[in-house]
């Protein structure tokens, strides 16, 4: 199977007042983020297409090394720019098309698209129902596409032949037309091996069942209000760094070690900034010197709820120590683990002036009001 990309960089940026393919976002140009996402995929036929002041467009193809061809109608708009790269590129089972302005697709979101690659649909993902870039369409299309009158644009040739893929990758939604729009993509850059909580909790609801969900929300929970509580006493923790690892911290649960499983899984979709955390999470102890970091926190999380409810710690140790009475390895290990997040609940109480039960109270207390 033989798929290519097309990249659509025509359009006259009127909106954001500079040329989209050579804005800057980070260390790289638009053009160069869209271009590497493919790359990174083993996609090499990659295809430009030119039409506003495209002798700069080409010129930056160029020096990234891929092919370019020129839209001479591209005021016409972009089904125009669709229609020039059909002509043009090389013979293909299909092709991803991707605007140069939606730059920060993830990679793993790509793979996912090839792998369901269909040779009579067109594949577009989609983030909590709304479809984004970019679709993989076939080559069977190719002769619709170049016969069609434009009207609709894309979507209107497509819409009935197009079948919608969950991803977790909120980037497929996220364009750049306005400079403030280029504020959020740089901030979403600068995150990106963390992730949103929107991203962690697609990710989390379709990769774990529904009881490990209701596990990571709940500790997600616990996480964030010690978090907070932390963050009250001078200690310099990213909450959203604690919500999304607490969400994901069982992501492997099954696959022992699960921790570590789960950490190496997080580095393999572009998680990398969660990974240490959760290959962490299941026998954690107390930082030797220095501040407490979001891996305490998440751990420490992790031991004060059972199932999807907050509890003591020596509860969530009671039940194991039980259950592998008659394994005195197993209890060994289970009673190391309780001493050391004893040990950890008993920096954090220092730290924060007050009981871990008292933020487990106001938890419960706040979940029987909501549930009234």
């Amino acid at each position: 199977m033989k798929i290519g990309a097309v990249i659509l960089a025509a359009g006259l940026s009127s909106r954001m007042g500079a040329l989209k393919p050579l804005v800057q976002l980070g260390d790289k140009t638009m053009l160069a983020h869209g271009i590497g996402v493919f790359r990174r995929c083993g996609i090499k036929s990659i295809l430009v297409v030119t039409g506003h002041r495209g002798d700069e467009v080409q010129a930056e193809a160029r020096q990234l090394g891929v092919s370019w061809c020129h839209n001479p109608d591209f005021a016409r708009g972009m089904f125009s720019s669709i229609q020039a790269a059909v002509k043009q590129v090389p013979k293909l089972d299909g092709f991803f098309l991707l605007p140069v302005d939606i730059p920060l697709v993830r990679p793993v979101t790509v793979a996912t698209l090839c792998a369901a690659f269909e040779r009579k649909k067109v594949i577009c993902p989609s983030f909590r129902d709304l479809r984004g870039h970019p679709p993989l369409i076939p080559a069977r299309l190719f002769p619709e596409i170049l016969s069609y009158d434009g009207t609709g644009g894309l979507d209107g040739l497509l819409s009935r032949q197009a079948k919608a893929l969950p991803v977790w990758d909120r980037g497929i939604l996220l364009d750049a037309d306005t400079t403030d729009d280029l504020v959020v993509l740089e901030r979403k850059l600068s995150r990106l091996a963390i992730g949103e909580p929107e991203e962690a909790l697609a990710l989390a609801s379709m990769m774990m069942p529904p009881r490990g969900l209701a596990h990571g929300l709940a500790t997600a929970r616990v996480a964030v209000a010690i978090g907070r509580r932390l963050q009250q006493h001078g200690h310099d923790l990213d909450l959203d760094i604690i919500f999304n690892a607490a969400v994901l911290h069982d992501i492997a649960k099954g696959k022992n070690p699960h921790e570590l499983r789960g950490g190496q899984l997080l580095k393999k979709v572009g998680l990398g900034g969660l990974a240490d955390i959760v290959a962490a999470h299941r026998d954690i102890a107390p930082p030797g010197t220095g501040s407490l970091s979001e891996k305490e926190v998440v751990g420490l999380a992790d031991k004060l709820v059972r199932g999807s409810q907050p509890v003591t710690v020596q509860e969530r140790f009671a039940e194991k120590l039980v259950r592998y009475g008659a394994n005195q390895k197993a209890c060994r290990a289970i009673r190391s683990r309780l001493e050391k997040a004893l040990a950890l609940q008993e920096e954090v109480e220092r730290r924060i002036g007050s009981r871990i039960e008292d933020i487990l109270l106001s938890i419960r207390a706040q979940e029987e009001q909501g549930g009234e």
